[in-house]
């Protein structure tokens, strides 16, 4: 995975990016001895094992022929939906992201830190919206006034406001939302160093079918999902053992996102006065 030089609340959903770029820049690495024929895995919660599959997933392929394949299917996707947890090596905290985004630009969905609150994201249009919850907004007030905090709790707490997508204190927020960028990352420069990646089993993701790819990268190993029926889709993402656990899985592939505007009172950020939706 890259490494992005700032990882805070506000550029957490850019971390799928660089959970996707697990799939770029690999080489072939040797099967698994133990399951380059198996039909099954470990019981475990999510992902589970499958007890049976009528052939060998992804027969007579490496590990980086598989994450081809995978990447570019992903890469091709029309929408898709991110969720999951991934540590934010900065504040040593863990983000938690839910979100649905497609390649108009629309996107709806949550991002929080741990026991730090929450905000919710919608994007359609031109328009962005935002909805923080009190803990959100004290958490990055922090070091503030105290007079100023209260005012702005008191202001936006628990309230829809709307500015433009296109202004400068909505740039990076919206920036979440574009589909485009974050399959280009997840293409990769070409750049990196090549990553090992070898077979792993047959098992299923949320009910349904996959064949995990072990993934290592100097000291770091991480595990991934990919769909074995369909299109080859990521389908999950799982950090390794030797750094703080996280894990990000991608449903929604092709689906409508949810994307509409709020129902109700809305505060306009532009003009700083209540306005309706849309």
């Amino acid at each position: 995975m890259r490494r992005r030089a700032r990882r805070t609340a506000l550029t957490a959903l850019l971390l799928a990016a660089s959970a996707t770029a697990c799939l770029t820049g690999c080489q072939s690495g040797q099967d698994d001895t133990s399951s380059g024929a198996s039909r099954s895995a470990s019981p475990s919660a999510s992902p589970s094992a499958a007890a049976s599959t009528p052939k060998e997933p992804f027969a007579g392929l490496t590990g980086a022929q598989i994450s081809e394949r995978a990447l570019e299917a992903t890469t091709g996707a029309r929408s898709l939906r991110m969720t999951g947890t991934v540590p934010d090596e900065e504040s040593g905290s863990t983000i938690k992201i839910d979100i649905a985004l497609d390649r108009r630009g629309d996107c709806a969905g949550t991002m929080g830190m741990d026991g730090q609150g929450e905000a919710e994201l919608i994007k359609t249009g031109d328009t962005l919206y935002l909805k923080y919850d009190e803990r959100f907004l004290r958490a990055q007030s922090k070091g503030e006034p105290q007079a100023d905090t209260e005012a702005l709790v008191s202001l936006l707490a628990g309230r829809w406001t709307k500015m433009s997508a296109g202004g400068a204190d909505a740039k990076e927020m919206a920036g979440f939302c574009d589909l485009d960028k974050l399959l280009e990352d997840a293409g990769g420069s070409g750049d990196d160093t090549p990553t090992e990646v070898t077979r792993g089993k047959a098992t299923t993701v949320d009910g349904t079918p996959a064949f995990t790819l072990h993934e290592t990268d100097g000291s770091e190993r991480n595990t991934v999902y990919v769909a074995t029926e369909g299109k080859p889709y990521l389908l999950r993402f799982e950090s390794g053992p030797e750094k703080e656990p996280g894990s990000l899985s991608f449903t929604g592939y092709d689906e409508p996102v949810p994307a509409e505007s709020p129902a109700g009172e809305v505060l306009d950020l532009d003009g700083a006065l209540p306005a309706p939706a849309g």
